[in-house]
């Protein structure tokens, strides 16, 4: 008989079955104890509220904010930074408004050069 006929490919797979069900695991999985644990960790990792996949995820996100969180308290103080120096040097201050704000004294001319 052919393996492509309906009772040839039943023949293959309950030769198959057999080969499982007399195997190591086939004997474990026959455990009620074994299954019942297997089924629960199954649910665990795939159909749980917090299962595998959105815990992750969620630690993906996690450590991303850590790193922005990061890169913004480095910001915060590089601003204070900068804020204290402009507040107690008013050379600095004089140097600040002319590059930001393009501030000049009444006697000056600005000319800017944009570099394309």
């Amino acid at each position: 008989m052919e393996t492509g006929t309906p009772i040839g490919l039943i023949r293959k797979l309950t030769e198959y079955w057999g080969e499982i069900r007399n195997s190591r695991v086939g004997r474990a999985l026959r455990n009620k104890y074994v299954l019942t644990a297997s089924i629960f960790l199954v649910w665990l990792l795939i159909f749980d509220q917090n299962n595998l996949t959105d815990r992750r995820k969620s630690s993906r996100e996690y450590h991303q904010l850590l790193q922005e969180k990061e890169y913004y308290l480095n910001k915060i103080r590089e601003d204070r930074r900068r804020i204290n120096e402009l507040k107690t040097d008013n050379d600095n201050l004089e140097k600040f408004a002319r590059e930001q704000y393009l501030m000049k004294k009444d006697n000056e001319d600005i000319f800017i050069i944009v570099d394309d």
